[in-house]
Order: structure tokens, then C-alpha cells, then sequence
């Protein structure tokens, strides 16, 4: 799949535990590895910010009560989480809001490597995923969301978003027809 990339989205240790559906990770560690295994380039994203959160607003309803340390370099929840950890070589982006494309060089990192097909998997389907296929689609990237992949607090709103939504501006696969696909 030249020109494809596969997107981890916010799969943070202290993300993780916010979803009740204790299959999802092995599941993503499955669209990970056929990832690599078929040479499709993984893309890591993380939500990062400066120590003390400078870079947040006290507008920002939904940062802004975060406490001081977390998801700061080194800081509690910060890291990937070790079932899908970046391997050597593979790009890690660090944004600053919701959208994988908000205050990060993700742009950047698909137009230097040529992508134009976005695979979209991660963790919240109504934040990173929903953000970050509505800013890709704008942009005019091929889109794939892996629907289970993709996990959610609220299951009717993932439900929602993935079967009404979503395949509006991308086409929606499970993990398993898309590593079909890859061979």
C-alpha cells in the first residue's frame, strides 16, 4: 500500500484505561503488526504539553483541567502504551489539542514522506478520530478508519460515527479486512 500510512492516535498509558472494552488493544496490536508486516509505515500520535502547560488556555475547556504534570515529557499517562510502543524508526508527532494536525508537524511528516492514504485508528472515536478525519478530509488524504481500532467511552456514539458518519469521508473497515487487504 505505497503512499499509505497507519495512525496510532492517542494510545497513552493514561488514555488506556479509559476504555472499558478490554479486547481493543489486541486488536490494534493486530493492525499494528500487519502494519509492519506489510511495510505500511506506522505514525504514532500523542498528546504532549510544556511543563506547567503554558500552551493551554484557560478557555480550553477540556485541557484546562488537567492537572499540571500530566501528559508533560516524562509526566504520568505520558508514554504509548507498551502493547503498540514505536519501534526504531518510527515517527512519533506530539500535538497540542484534539486533531492529530492541531500544534503538531504531522502535515509536515505525510507530505515529506510522500502519504496521501491515512489509516485512522485510536483513542477517543469523538475526539482524535472524528477530529483528525475532519481536518484530513479537508485536506483532501485518502482515508481508511479501522472501526475497530478506533475505541470510545460511549459505545452508541462510536456506533454512531463509525457506521452513520464516518463513511461519509472515509471508507470503514475492521482490522481484519484491512491486513486482508495488505497481502
Amino acid at each position: 500500500m505505497k503512499n499509505t500510512a497507519l495512525l496510532v492516535m492517542d494510545v497513552q498509558e493514561g488514555i488506556v484505561p479509559r476504555i472499558p472494552d478490554t479486547d481493543y488493544l489486541p486488536r490494534l496490536t493486530r493492525a499494528v503488526g500487519g502494519a509492519r508486516d506489510a511495510g505500511v509505515p506506522v505514525i504514532h500520535v500523542v498528546i504532549g504539553f510544556r511543563p506547567g502547560h503554558p500552551d493551554i488556555s484557560d478557555r480550553n475547556k477540556s485541557f484546562s483541567a488537567l492537572p499540571p504534570d500530566v501528559f508533560t515529557a516524562g509526566g504520568p499517562g505520558t508514554a504509548v502504551h507498551p502493547d503498540v510502543e514505536p519501534r526504531a524508526g518510527e515517527v512519533v508527532v506530539t500535538k497540542k489539542r484534539v486533531s492529530a494536525f492541531a500544534g503538531s508537524d504531522l502535515e509536515l511528516v505525510l507530505r515529506s514522506g510522500g502519504f496521501d492514504h491515512l489509516v485512522l485508528t485510536g483513542i477517543a472515536t469523538s475526539g482524535v478520530v472524528l477530529s483528525t478525519l475532519r481536518q484530513a478530509a479537508d485536506l483532501d488524504y485518502r482515508l481508511t478508519v479501522l472501526a475497530d481500532g478506533c475505541a470510545d467511552a460511549d459505545p452508541e456514539v462510536h456506533r454512531v460515527l463509525t457506521e452513520k458518519v464516518f463513511p461519509r469521508q472515509a471508507d470503514v473497515l475492521t482490522i481484519d479486512e484491512w491486513v486482508k487487504s495488505l497481502a
